[in-house]
């Protein structure tokens, strides 16, 4: 099942998606300017094989829901969301509200 919901942060809309896989979920948070994942995130792909497209995405681990992915610290961003102030160890919150 997928599921795609508006999702407002302190007046900010984003677009919240959960994909239900068998054992897992896909779970993504995203605006026009750029994203947050979970973990199935490959922020290596972004950096070196596609770094001409300067994806703005970070990656955080271990999260079920979009709550937990929302305020979760990012541990890894694309080299391209930095332009933005997006630093491992944010929060998912703090680094969508610097593309808003």
């Amino acid at each position: 099942m997928i599921t795609i919901n508006p999702l407002e942060v302190e007046g900010l809309f984003f677009t919240a998606i959960r994909v239900e896989l068998p054992k897992t979920n896909l779970l993504i948070i995203s605006n026009e300017v750029g994203y947050i994942m979970c973990a199935a995130l490959d922020v290596d792909v972004l950096n070196e094989k596609l770094k001409d497209r300067q994806v703005i995405a970070g990656r955080a681990s271990g999260v079920r829901t979009i709550d937990e992915l929302l305020h979760a610290p990012l541990e890894k961003v694309t080299d391209a969301s930095r332009k933005h102030g997006w630093k491992e160890g944010m929060s998912g919150r703090e680094a969508l509200l610097r593309i808003a």
